[in-house]
């Protein structure tokens, strides 16, 4: 998967998002509950998780992501310098924000692939729903 290169770099922290809602449309706000805070090499480590995500084809689901990614520079009351929503039933992410070129809004990713399969470990586990 490719991320916005430029973002990447800048990004210092991580909000994992467990999404309740949308985005309906592309570029609209996801809605939910923000379950984990990464930092520094936490974030980074994610990142390149998520960089790892091999494509696969696309699948009809009506794009229902569960989990999401809000990443930050080192500013906190700055806006997010990109968010990501991932839908694993159809193997989609969508990314947009101001970093965000928009031939990378939408991509496929191999969501049975086993980077995909450990990064929705992290995401769930962020969330405590292992463990617990």
């Amino acid at each position: 998967m490719k991320l916005p290169v430029s973002a990447v770099r800048a990004t210092d922290r991580l909000d994992v998002v467990r999404v309740s809602a949308g985005p309906q449309r592309l570029g609209e706000p996801m809605t939910g509950v923000v379950t984990a805070r990464w930092d520094g090499v936490e974030a980074s480590a994610a990142l390149t998780l998520i960089g790892k995500l091999p494509t696969a084809q696309q699948t009809l689901c009506g794009f229902a992501p569960g989990w999401g990614v809000r990443a930050y520079g080192e500013d906190p009351a700055a806006p997010p310098l990109f968010e990501a929503a991932f839908c694993y039933g159809c193997d989609e992410a969508w990314l947009w924000g101001p970093a965000v070129p928009e031939h990378l809004g939408r991509q496929q990713f191999d969501s049975d692939s086993p980077n995909a399969q450990y990064l929705l470990l992290r995401f769930r586990e962020a969330a405590g729903m292992i463990g617990s």
